[in-house]
């Protein structure tokens, strides 16, 4: 055995001891999946991607198929322009191979369609990475190809992960709303989950973002980490993107950049899940384009840890916007609404040309005033897309009520995440 081969048993031998917590996903699915395409899981760096693919190793294993993890991104074979054909001699062209990053390897789009061809009912792949062009391929993997995206900790799986049973007495619901409290302002990385010490969450957290900075965003942007890093901090502090407000905001720092180069950071960033950029709804494509973006965090925790401060109103609104990208439909989309009266809906969710469901985020409703503002916005936007009912989720305010013909439900937070 030479020592690339040595490295590849490492990693097969490491992930068959690794210990994990289950998350809510489908693995027999995937391995059903994987029989017929390459199965490729994505999503921001840290949600758990490795601890996917060691667990499908293990379950496989378990059932007696041939199965091995490999992490390419080692930093011993990493650059090795062989290590795709490396790996598959030492495994051989039959059972399941688990590929994490793969996105980082030479010839990794042209090595996979080739071999998912050629070895067709034999070898199995599947594979990972932190970057959104695994599953927006180039030509030859087109077809070949299915996409899980992958995001940090539902708030039930948080609660799994940190052992809080769900009782809804009065104590129990204390508990959930606590629970609830910690989990938008650390946000749902596993293992920062797992961690008790706050200190060192925000510490893991900012290694977190500048990891994903370094080692995704300026990587494909190719701007430098310092330029990254503040186009990512003003993201943090502004719900709404404009490539012309940010323009003014280097600028004003005496950091020289261009409008274009600031719309490929919106666009590299996305791809690197760090950010979530979320456009109007209109039937125009110049209005989609031309309006502001709301911007959302890859992960609610990154608002604290990098800026210090909690906006509870931004966390309950960014807690809801990743629940919904968890569990709509990959045909489906979501868009916010305004209308020229200046009327607002935080979520419309579209199929087609059809709003099939409009919600909107207030994280209090003590104020009439601010009740009426929401009410009216939810109305406006239900009218206007001929629907009869919406949504309005809050920290804790719960009754239904029919407002010009429309059928309110407002819901708590909490709940409305676990029935998700």
């Amino acid at each position: 055995m030479n020592a690339t081969e040595m490295i590849f048993e490492e990693w097969k031998t490491y992930a068959q001891k690794k210990a994990l917590k289950m998350r809510a996903l489908d693995l027999g699915g995937m391995i059903s999946n994987s029989r017929l395409k390459i199965v490729g899981i994505t999503g921001i760096r840290r949600s758990g991607k490795s601890s996917i693919l060691i667990m499908l190793q293990q379950e496989l294993i378990k059932e007696g198929e041939n199965a091995a993890y490999v992490n390419l991104e080692d930093s011993r074979i990493k650059d090795n322009k062989t290590v795709l054909d490396d790996v598959l001699k030492w495994f051989g062209d039959k059972g399941f191979l688990l590929l994490d990053e793969v996105t980082g390897v030479h010839d990794w789009e042209g090595w996979l369609a080739r071999n998912h061809e050629l070895l067709k009912g034999r070898l199995h792949l599947i594979v990972s990475s932190s970057r959104k062009k695994l599953v927006i391929p180039s030509r030859p993997l087109r077809g070949r190809m299915l996409a899980y995206d992958l995001f940090p900790l539902s708030f039930k799986e948080f609660l799994g992960f940190r052992g809080i049973e769900v009782e809804l007495t009065v104590a129990g619901i204390g508990r959930i709303e606590r629970a609830l409290d910690e989990y938008l302002i650390y946000g749902g990385f596993p293992e920062v989950v797992l961690i008790g010490d706050k200190t060192d969450k925000i510490r893991l957290l900012n290694s977190y973002f500048k990891d994903i900075i370094g080692l995704d965003v300026a990587e494909m942007s190719g701007e430098s980490i310092t330029t990254v890093e503040l186009f990512g901090k003003y993201i943090i502090e502004t719900p709404y993107f404009s490539a012309s407000k940010c323009l003014n905001f280097f600028k004003g720092l005496g950091h020289k950049i261009g409008k274009e180069s600031l719309l490929d950071l919106e666009k590299y960033s996305q791809n690197g899940y760090l950010f979530f950029f979320v456009h109007i709804f209109s039937h125009t494509i110049k209005d989609r384009t031309q309006y502001p973006r709301k911007a959302y965090l890859g992960d609610t925790g990154f608002m604290y840890s990098m800026s210090g401060k909690i906006d509870m109103g931004r966390l309950f609104e960014n807690a809801v916007f990743l629940e919904l990208k968890r569990n709509t439909p990959q045909q489906y989309d979501i868009h916010y609404w305004k209308n020229r009266e200046g009327f607002e809906a935080d979520f419309v969710i579209r199929e087609g040309l059809k709003i099939k469901e409009v919600i909107q985020v207030s994280y209090e409703l003590k104020s009439e005033k601010t009740k009426d503002r929401e009410v009216r916005g939810l109305v406006a936007c239900a009218r206007d897309a001929g629907l009869k009912h919406g949504l309005i989720i809050t920290k804790d305010f719960e009754r239904v009520e029919t407002v010009d013909g429309i059928k309110i439900t407002f819901m708590s937070l909490w709940k409305w995440l676990l029935e998700m």
